[in-house]
């Protein structure tokens, strides 16, 4: 098997996954996964297809700038510049984005404050916080419409090689060294989301 397919079949397994989680309505979300550093290229999913469906035309090759590596009709997601500014800046591997009603409703309630904290959670040693008391942040950005205006605004968080951003109303992005490693933090994110949510409805109707 060839890097080339070995990387096709690896993203096709976690959207299979994360479709039956029921986390790309309407066509939304995108994925990639890096299949070459010299050149840069990576695997995106393509623009406008139904992602609880497993095709031969769910992604493209691209390059570093994000433009298709190889003759294709097919477009890649609008958002294909946020992956652009991960593999560009950081050795991550891969890097998922999805919209969720959790994520959505999280990033508005939180969003004048400009990040949600989480500490003296469990589920935090998912990101490699294994302290007594540790604090996660996640940053939540402005949802400009003009993608390469959105990812500058998402590059200035990029800190490491595995991470996540949340956009306002536009769903979450992460990235990490590998395809496990970023499955694992948008699990984990996921976890905290829906656990915030409900921690604050049982508080009001307390």
């Amino acid at each position: 098997m060839t890097v080339y397919t070995e990387k096709w079949n690896e993203l096709a397994d976690i959207k299979d996954e994360l479709a039956w989680r029921d986390w790309f309505p309407a066509t939304s979300g995108n994925l990639s996964i890096k299949v070459s550093n010299d050149p840069l290229t990576f695997f995106v999913t393509a623009s406008g297809k139904d992602k609880r469906k497993r095709t031969d035309e769910d992604f493209l090759l691209v390059d570093g700038i994000g433009i298709p590596a190889e003759k294709t009709h097919l477009k890649p997601s609008a958002e294909t510049l946020l992956h652009v500014e991960v593999y560009n800046r950081t050795n991550a591997g891969c890097s998922l984005h999805v919209h969720t009603v959790d994520n959505n409703v999280i990033s508005d309630l939180y969003f004048n404050q400009g990040e949600i904290v989480f500490q003296n959670q469990e589920l935090i040693k998912a990101f490699g916080l294994w302290e007594e008391d540790a604090i996660f942040t996640i940053p939540i950005i402005y949802n400009h419409a003009h993608i390469p205006t959105l990812a500058r605004a998402f590059a200035e968080h990029i800190k490491g090689d595995a991470g996540a951003v949340l956009i306002h109303n536009h769903g979450i992005t992460v990235w990490g060294r590998n395809s496990l490693e970023a499955k694992k933090y948008l699990e984990a994110c996921e976890f905290l989301f829906s656990y915030e949510l409900k921690k604050r409805l049982y508080t009001q109707t307390l």
